[in-house]
């Protein structure tokens, strides 16, 4: 049992901590502020291989496994988690097309996907179903050598801006056997888009409901079989959920990072608020907690790597920890700035804003307890 990072990790950690560093942070406020889609940072991100991290060399990736993309997305998150987050749900999507898609279907969209020249989105969530997934309305119906798609698709990260929705539809049975996957492409007769939503954080990306009428999609496009998309769908957010955590992480450990700093400036009383074993009593746990979740994160990554039985409830566990520690964190980092952590001179309301939003996707932090419960009492 070895803790410690790979020399080659290390490497990944620090290249990605660096691009944080001197392209996302200087620019996080603007886009939070203006809620701008920075394109070109992100294709900067890509040619470093954060398009497709664990996605195929053959087709453009950087064939790292989710270990390595906790620990990039932690990095990345101190820069912008909002930003960090939408890099997330890109490489969720792209990776759902490199495991089920047909060689010609890798061929076609992975390259383009993997430098970022084209955005994806993950479209699962409906206006009448979020937690219960498998109630998913959206049709598809197949006619000749394509299917028809009617239905919406809610709080879709990239709405609008996407080049390619990766879209979960009814074309069988109700409940999770009568769901398929496919991909519809932008400019695609019949897609349209909702007013892009006013949010608390995240809004360096664009959020958007997302229509199909009509819609004609080739069945070239179908990702596996029919029937397959639900089990596609929650593939992808196995990962989905390390992911979001490591961001989690991220923004907790930044927050953390410059409360202690604040601290050792910040006098009251004739003393530094470092000196006070109070507030020493309230870093030293969230430094703590932020650690075990980490742990916690890094193992659950290592056991979907390996596929093992439990993999999914070590990726629901460590999303619900990674999220709730690390909104606690940056929470109690604003609360050590008392007044000051208030304001948006300061970098960590932003980090709060963001980090919410963690507890409630890729599965609210109420379903991974569902998931973990239902894993721990199955016959």
């Amino acid at each position: 049992m070895d803790f410690a990072l790979s020399e080659e990790q290390r490497a990944f950690q620090q290249m990605a901590g660096d691009f944080a560093r001197e392209e996302m942070e200087p620019h996080a406020r603007e886009w939070d502020e203006k809620s701008i889609f920075p394109v070109e940072t992100l294709r900067k991100a890509a040619a470093l291989g954060f398009g497709g991290i664990y996605v195929g060399e053959d087709v453009g990736g950087s064939g790292l496994g989710r270990l390595d993309a906790a620990v990039i997305f932690e990095e990345l998150a101190k820069g912008c988690t909002s930003t960090a987050a939408y890099i997330s749900i890109h490489n969720m999507a792209t990776w759902m097309i490199d495991r089920f898609g047909a060689p010609e279907q890798r061929e076609r969209f992975l390259p383009r996907l993997c430098s970022m020249e084209h955005f994806a989105a993950y479209c699962l969530t409906e206006p009448g179903s979020g937690s219960d997934a498998a109630a998913l309305r959206t049709k598809a119906v197949r006619d000749g050598d394509a299917y028809v798609l009617n239905g919406s698709k809610a709080f879709i990260s990239g709405g609008g801006a996407a080049d390619l929705y990766v879209v979960m539809v009814r074309t069988g049975e109700e409940g999770p056997k009568g769901i398929s996957c496919i991909v519809v492409e932008k400019d695609t007769p019949g897609l349209s888009f909702g007013a892009q939503e006013i949010k608390l954080g995240w809004k360096s990306q664009p959020t958007a409901q997302v229509n199909f009428s009509d819609c004609r999609v080739p069945a070239a496009n179908l990702i596996g079989a029919e029937g397959m998309g639900f089990k596609i769908a929650m593939a992808g957010l196995d990962g989905g959920r390390l992911n979001i955590g490591a961001c989690s992480l991220g923004a907790a450990q930044a927050s953390l990072d410059l409360a202690i700093a604040y601290m050792k400036e910040r006098r009251q009383f004739n003393k530094a608020l470092a000196e006070f074993q109070a507030l020493q009593f309230r870093v030293a746990d969230m430094a703590s907690d932020l650690e075990a979740a980490r742990l916690l994160l890094h193992k659950a990554a290592m056991k979907v790597d390996e596929k093992t039985d439990d993999a999914t409830r070590f990726a629901a566990m460590a999303k619900r920890i990674a999220t709730d520690t690390g909104f606690r964190v940056v929470n109690e980092a604003l609360q050590l700035h008392g007044g000051y952590g208030y304001l948006r001179d300061y970098p960590i309301e932003r980090y709060l804003r963001d980090v919410r939003v963690h507890q409630i996707l890729e599965g609210t932090n109420e379903i991974m307890r569902l998931i973990v419960a239902r894993d721990l009492f199955k016959s």
